[in-house]
């Protein structure tokens, strides 16, 4: 794969700013995220040896970055229906329904969402992380259903990365749980891993990472025993809702991963809508 190399000698009046703050200013097309990245892939070297995205810069150091360019991945546009909510030259926002990937992986190479926009934007496709794709920048579960706002430059994927990143990007989910929630409103702080238990399936664990959880109640429903929820998350770990939901004793309806497989209503997806 080919690389691009840029190299940057640093100012006497540029000294002492943190590397990764110095290179968003420098190249337009990285944010500080991909900077960090590249810096733990030893792709951003100072004095010909690696360095810390906190590293101070001192005057005539010498800073390359290696920037792969992208490649073209096996992908093909696909005529998927999907509901267009919002168009413009830099973001589109779709409805995705049910029932559909995000991205292709391992039993899902296709038919995803990401097919589907390849479809729908053609030419117009982010080339952030070294792949010619849509800019995806955030996901929500194949049988969730719920709005997502797709980058279709790279210039609007750093900056929607870092509104998201920044948490200045408000995501609210409503979701129908089994049980009747006793608190009106509540926050859930607990940290959100990998389970050691089943490799496939998060858990709260103390090793994990931030996971904040605000809920507060819409509609409580005492004769079938469940209750209508409005959700907003201030981080976005996998599984998140559904994992501090159950944990609290207030599984999702239809969310069989993290319900102990009970599904009394019968019903196939998760339901959680966003």
């Amino acid at each position: 794969m080919k690389s691009n190399l840029e190299t940057f000698v640093v100012k006497k009046e540029e000294i002492n700013s943190r590397i990764d703050s110095y290179l968003a200013k420098k190249v337009e097309d990285l944010s500080r995220v991909a900077i960090q990245r590249l810096i733990d892939e030893e792709k951003i070297l100072v004095n010909a040896k690696k360095t810390k995205a906190s590293y101070k810069i001192q005057e005539n150091d010498t800073i390359i970055v290696e920037q792969e360019e992208p490649k073209e991945i096996e992908l093909k546009a696909q005529d998927i229906p999907v509901e267009i909510i919002y168009e413009d030259k830099d973001i589109i926002v779709v409805n995705k329904p049910k029932g559909i990937v995000v991205h292709p992986a391992n039993g899902n190479p296709d038919g995803t969402l990401v097919n589907a926009i390849m479809a729908i934007c053609k030419d117009s496709l982010s080339g952030i992380g070294g792949e010619i794709r849509p800019g995806i920048v955030h996901r929500i579960d194949k049988d969730t259903s719920g709005i997502l706002i797709i980058a279709k430059n790279d210039k609007a994927h750093i900056h929607l990365s870092e509104q998201i990143k920044n948490h200045e990007v408000k995501k609210t989910y409503i979701a129908m749980v089994r049980g009747m929630v006793k608190e009106n409103e509540a926050t859930i702080n607990m940290p959100i891993g990998r389970s050691t238990k089943d490799r496939k399936k998060m858990a709260v664990t103390k090793k994990g990472k931030e996971a904040i959880t605000h809920f507060k109640v819409l509609k409580r429903y005492p004769r079938h025993n469940c209750t209508l929820l409005e959700v907003r998350i201030e981080t976005g770990r996998t599984h998140q809702i559904r994992v501090h939901l159950s944990q609290i004793g207030y599984p999702i309806i239809g969310d069989t991963t993290y319900s102990n497989g009970k599904n009394e209503w019968g019903i196939e997806r998760t339901n959680l809508t966003c």
